[in-house]
């Protein structure tokens, strides 16, 4: 599996503003290795940061394109469902029973929901508001998504061991294809090598490493 190693740094410093200007971003592994394996992919790069202190898990997506589709026709899953977005999928572990589901588009609007394997999908469930947080902004270059989640809600999901988090990091690119049609292409950190595009499945996952502190409220 792959690895990214997100970065400890001091409680309660990081300020989410949505722009990724805090400078303790500067400090985090820069995560690149991105692609189609399904599609030709050109003019667009992703880019993904994390970090970690002993309170919450932060994320940062940087999505340099010049041409983002938001679809505000659309209300409630839909909307988001057909939109240019980010996504994580943690899961506990390799039987994906269950994995959780992080979708966001640039607004930022969220679908949040809890899976099962075959696409068995419960958008019911939310990550509770307290235990999560995300900010956006976008401009001519692209869009930049920037959020936390509370080590504890992480670890009550049962979805920290041992330092380690089992991670899908992906990104959904639509074009347009006549008329008012889009048509998405999926971009993945890991190449679950599957014969058409699908990011439920054991193989899509990698493996975010905390980087170790003296003090690690994750070593239980």
């Amino acid at each position: 599996m792959k690895e990214y190693i997100a970065k400890h740094i001091p409680s309660n410093q990081l300020n989410v503003t949505g722009k990724a200007d805090d400078r303790l971003w500067k400090i985090a592994n820069v995560l690149t290795d991105f692609s189609s394996p399904w599609s030709a992919l050109h003019g667009t790069k992703t880019e993904f940061r994390a970090l970690w202190d002993d309170k919450n898990l932060y994320f940062m997506f940087q999505v340099f394109d010049t041409s983002i589709h938001i679809d505000k026709k659309s209300t409630g899953n839909e909307s988001i469902n057909v939109s240019d977005r980010v996504e994580l999928f943690f899961r506990q572990d390799d039987s994906l029973t269950p994995y959780y589901c992080l979708e966001i588009d640039p607004s930022p609007r969220i679908m949040d929901f809890k899976a099962f394997p075959n696409r068995v999908f419960d958008f019911e469930w939310n990550w509770p508001e307290e235990h999560l947080t995300v900010k956006s902004h976008s401009d001519v270059s692209g869009f930049i998504v920037e959020g936390k989640i509370s080590i504890f809600s992480m670890e009550k999901l049962n979805l920290i061991h041992n330092n380690r988090i089992e991670t899908g990091i992906f990104r959904a690119k639509y074009i347009k294809v006549g008329g008012s049609s889009y048509d998405p292409i999926w971009i993945t950190w890991t190449d679950p090598k599957t014969r058409t595009p699908d990011f439920h499945v054991t193989s899509s996952f990698g493996v975010l490493m905390l980087e170790k502190a003296k003090s690690s409220v994750t070593d239980r």
